[in-house]
């Protein structure tokens, strides 16, 4: 019996016959990667997790945009509300993308010098060099003072106890 099970086809015990790559790239693919090459394999795994996070992107999209639409009893209104409402934002989005976000800097703001790898982000969102990285060397418009304040006021509450009555 355990003679029949190993001759045969369906163990997990793959021939040693080399296949070829089902792209026809001319390499060897194996039965890990789907019978691909490795080249072949990796090109197909970037094309899964581009159109996966692009399908990502697309729902929070319309999620964004038709969050206020969503609050509406019908859902026929609803659907047509969020695919309108989606492509407005996302052409915006795009204009606004280049000026949006700032990329970071591998200059000095305080001297121009390149800091590279070694540079120091500050509060108020600059990059400096070991020299400017302190707030009094670069004259910090960050308010660290009232940073501290809310943090204290978060942490220790107001506890007022009630007035005791005089006998």
């Amino acid at each position: 019996m355990a003679s029949e099970h190993n001759n045969d086809n369906s163990t997990s015990y793959q021939p040693s016959e080399p296949r070829p790559c089902t792209n026809g790239c001319g390499f060897f693919g194996t039965a890990g990667n789907r019978d691909l090459c490795s080249k072949c394999f990796r090109d197909l795994f970037l094309e899964e997790q581009r159109a996966a996070s692009a399908k990502v992107v697309v729902e929070k999209t319309l999620l964004h945009g038709g969050v206020a639409s969503r609050s509406s009893p019908s859902s026929d209104t609803t659907d047509a509300s969020v695919v309108v409402t989606a492509e407005p934002p996302s052409s915006s989005a795009a204009a606004a993308a280049p000026s949006g976000p700032v990329k970071a800097s591998n200059r000095c703001r305080g001297c121009n010098k390149k800091v590279g790898l070694t540079g120091f982000v500050c509060k108020c969102g600059a990059t400096f060099c070991g020299v400017h990285r302190y707030p009094e060397r670069h004259d910090c418009p960050f308010d660290f003072k009232g940073v501290g304040r809310d943090a204290i006021s978060k942490a220790n509450p107001v506890v007022k106890a009630d007035k005791l009555d005089k006998f």
